[in-house]
């Protein structure tokens, strides 16, 4: 258990901390006596949550503490988080929220992704991820979406634009993903017709 795992550890245990807030926060709106202490809370949890995501990497790096463990968990820290964010923000209709075919598509496509990789693993026996640039994008874009929902920042069009861009690019990248796994798919010769069935 290296400082780098236990890192990514503790932005696992602050995802319910999160969630606890947003959706105490969205009570009280609802309540109409919005508690802004609730809502800046829940940011400070996200921004230092997202924040020791460069930290756990970093320290993985400085100090050759890269692991089995780091790979498995880094990655299901960092969509727990992504994703808890944008189930909280819908369901419990935190004001300006997204609408429900944002975390629709985000959920769909993560879903996608990880049963396309469990089957690339069992059927070829390997599996090569290969990071995009549509993904970075579409999560940067999500990311800026999150900030702009939960600073409650004025001006909706651009957020309606923001939440859209979010969603296009989201729906390219697993595009993009699933080109590549059917890729290798075939180039492993599984996309080949077989001889006895002919």
């Amino acid at each position: 258990m290296t400082t780098a795992n236990k890192i990514t550890l503790a932005r696992i245990l602050l995802i319910p901390v999160f969630v606890g807030f947003a959706v105490h926060y969205a009570d009280t709106v609802k309540q109409e006596h919005p508690v802004e202490s609730y809502r800046w809370a829940a940011i400070v949890v996200f921004l230092v949550a997202s924040l020791s995501d460069a930290l756990d990497g970093y320290i993985a790096r400085r100090y050759n503490q890269l692991s089995r463990l780091g790979v498995i968990l880094d990655p299901v820290a960092d969509k727990g988080l992504l994703l808890s964010a944008v189930i909280t923000l819908t369901v419990s209709q935190w004001p300006g929220g997204f609408p429900l075919w944002f975390p629709t598509l985000v959920i769909a496509r993560d879903v996608v992704l990880i049963v396309g990789t469990v089957l690339l693993h069992h059927v070829v026996g390997k599996v090569a991820i290969k990071p995009h640039w549509t993904g970075k994008v579409a999560t940067c874009i999500q990311m800026v979406a999150l900030s702009w929902v939960m600073l409650r920042l004025p001006w909706p069009e651009i957020r309606s634009s923001i939440i859209i861009l979010a969603g296009i690019f989201t729906f390219v990248s697993a595009v993009v993903y699933i080109r590549n796994g059917i890729g290798q798919f075939q180039a492993s010769g599984h996309g080949d017709a077989d001889d006895r069935l002919k």
